[in-house]
C-alpha cells in the first residue's frame, strides 16, 4: 500500500465552519545547496565559453593585459598595450573607412551587446510579452549575434518555439523603446530566426541633391537616390510598373524627375521614350520641352496619349509574337515610359465618365500587358484607396512617401508592409526633412526598403530642357 503523499490529505478533511476556506499548503523539497551551486557555475563557464568563441578579439583585446600583469608585472603590461595603441591610434584619422570595417563596428557591436541588449533583454522580453514566466521560470528568446553598422544596430534573434513574426510585429514600439532606439523593423534571417534592426542615427536626415546625369546611356536601373543603409538607390523602370503614392509635398516629384533625370542619356540616344501625362499641370509642365509630342495634361488629350501607347504596344506585340519574349531596348522599338503625375485626377476625379472608362481602360492594358515588349508605368497619386486606384495591384514596385494614415501604408505596400517597419505614416511633414523620403517594396522582396530621392530643383529641371529639349528621336 502506498503512502499517502501530504496533497491526499486534504480528500479527508471536513470544516464545520461554512466560510471557512481549507487551506493547503503543498509539500515543499528543498533543493541541495551543492546542486544550486554546481547548475550555477556550470551557466556561468557555459556563458563564458559562448562569449568567447562569439567575440574572440574583443576578449583577447580585454584579457591581454590581465595575464601579462599576472606574468610579468605591471611594466610589460603597460609597454605591451602602449605600444599598440600608439600604433593603432592614427589608423582611424588616416582611414576611416577601413577601421571601422576591422575594427570600429566590431568593438561597437560588442559594448552594445553586452551593456544594452543583455543588459535590457530579460526586463524587455518580459514587459513586452514576448517572454513568458512559467512555474518561477523564465523563457525568453535567445540573442545569436549583434552586428552594427554605420547607422543601426542589426540583432539577430531565437525566437521561443511556437512564436510567430506577428508576435513581434505587434510590439514594435515596446522593444524600440525598450533599447533606446527610436524605431524598429523586422525581418525573417531563416526559419525561428529574426533580424531586429534598430537605427542609431537617420542617415537620410539631410536632403539630398539631385544627382548627376549619367555619362551612358542605360535604361536602368535608374539611380535616383540613396537607401538607408548608405548604397545607392537604383530603380528599375524597364520591365515593370511603379506605383508612387504619397500626401502632399511628401517628394512624388522628386521621384518622377529622378528618373526622368537618369534617363536622360538614353532618351538622347533614342532607347528611351517618356511620355508625360499632367493632369495638375503643375509638375510636369515644367520641363515639358523633354517630351516633344508626347505630353498631355487635358483629360482628353490624355485619354488620346494613353491609347495611341496601347496601340504602339500592341503592334509591338504582334511582331513580337513568337519571335522573343523580352524586350531589348533598340533604336527602332525603345523602352516607353508612360509618366502619369496625378492618376487620380484621370479616374476617380474624373467627372466625364466616357474619359473616365477610356482612361482606365488603357492603365490596365499597359500594366497588364506591356512588361514584356518594353512599356512601362509610373504613376503617382495622393489616396491610395482602391476605389480613387482600381489596378494599384497591377503595379509589381511600390513606394509609400509620407501618408496620413497608417491604414494607407499597407493600402499601397501590401498586407503586413506597416508591421515589418514601413513606418511611412511618421515620415516629418517638414519638407527638408521628409521630402523624397519613403518606403519601398519591390516585386522580388517584400521587405520594405526605406530610401531617400534627390531634390530635382527648378534649376536643374531647367538646365534638363537646356542641354536635352528637341534632341530625343520624334
Amino acid at each position: 500500500m502506498f503512502k499517502k503523499l501530504p496533497g491526499d490529505e486534504t480528500r479527508t478533511l471536513v470544516t464545520t465552519t461554512p466560510d471557512t476556506a481549507v487551506v493547503f499548503r503543498p509539500a515543499v523539497v528543498t533543493t541541495p545547496a551543492i546542486l544550486t551551486i554546481t547548475i550555477f557555475l556550470g551557466r556561468l563557464l557555459a556563458g563564458m565559453l559562448r562569449l568567447i568563441w562569439r567575440h574572440p578579439i574583443a576578449v583577447a583585446v580585454l584579457a591581454a593585459p590581465v595575464v601579462l600583469v599576472a606574468l610579468y608585472g605591471w611594466r610589460v603590461a603597460l609597454v605591451a598595450v602602449a605600444v599598440p595603441l600608439s600604433i593603432l591610434a592614427p589608423w582611424p584619422f588616416f582611414d576611416r573607412a577601413s577601421f571601422n570595417r576591422w575594427m570600429g563596428w566590431r568593438l561597437l557591436a560588442f559594448w552594445r551587446l553586452v551593456w544594452v541588449y543583455r543588459r535590457h533583454w530579460q526586463p524587455v522580453m518580459i514587459v513586452s510579452g514576448l517572454g513568458r514566466n512559467l512555474r518561477g521560470r523564465d523563457y525568453l528568446p535567445r540573442i545569436i549575434r549583434v552586428t552594427c553598422t554605420s547607422w543601426a544596430d542589426l540583432v539577430t534573434v531565437k525566437m521561443i518555439s511556437g512564436q510567430s513574426v506577428k508576435d513581434w510585429t505587434d510590439r514594435l514600439d515596446h522593444l524600440a523603446h525598450g533599447f533606446g532606439a527610436t524605431s524598429c523593423r523586422v525581418t525573417v534571417a531563416r526559419s525561428g530566426r529574426l533580424l531586429l534592426a534598430f537605427p542609431r542615427r537617420d542617415p537620410l536626415a539631410t536632403p539630398l541633391p539631385a544627382l548627376p546625369i549619367p555619362e551612358v546611356a542605360s535604361v536602368g536601373p535608374v539611380e535616383i537616390g540613396r537607401c538607408e543603409d548608405g548604397t545607392p538607390w537604383r530603380l528599375n523602370v524597364h520591365g515593370t510598373h511603379v506605383l508612387v503614392a504619397g500626401a502632399t509635398g511628401a517628394g512624388k516629384g522628386s521621384i518622377i524627375w529622378s528618373t526622368i533625370r537618369g534617363l536622360l542619356p538614353a532618351v538622347r540616344a533614342g532607347l528611351v521614350q517618356v511620355w508625360a501625362l499632367d493632369p495638375k499641370r503643375m509638375e510636369l509642365s515644367f520641363g515639358r520641352d523633354l517630351f516633344g509630342t508626347r505630353y498631355a495634361a487635358n483629360p482628353a488629350d490624355c485619354a488620346d496619349l494613353l491609347e495611341a501607347a496601347v496601340q504602339v504596344m500592341q503592334e509591338r506585340a504582334d511582331r513580337f509574337a513568337g519571335l522573343q519574349r523580352n524586350h531589348t531596348p533598340t533604336v527602332d522599338d525603345p523602352f516607353v515610359l508612360v509618366v502619369v503625375d496625378e492618376v487620380a485626377f484621370l479616374t476617380a476625379y474624373q467627372s466625364d465618365k466616357g474619359l473616365k472608362l477610356r482612361i482606365s481602360a488603357a492603365l490596365a492594358t499597359l500594366t497588364t500587358q506591356g512588361r514584356a515588349v518594353g512599356f512601362g508605368v509610373m504613376a503617382a497619386l495622393q489616396d491610395p484607396r482602391k476605389e480613387v486606384m482600381n489596378v494599384r495591384n497591377l503595379f509589381p514596385d511600390k513606394i509609400a512617401l509620407r501618408l496620413d494614415e497608417s491604414e494607407q501604408v499597407d493600402m499601397v505596400l501590401g498586407d503586413g508592409a506597416r508591421d515589418r517597419g514601413a513606418l511611412a505614416d511618421h515620415i516629418s511633414p517638414v519638407p527638408e526633412q521628409g521630402a523624397g523620403i519613403g518606403y519601398v517594396r519591390l516585386e522580388s522582396s517584400p521587405d520594405p526598403i526605406r530610401a531617400r530621392a534627390g531634390y530635382v530643383s527648378d534649376a536643374d529641371i531647367r538646365a534638363m530642357v537646356a542641354d536635352f529639349a528637341g534632341e530625343a528621336p520624334q
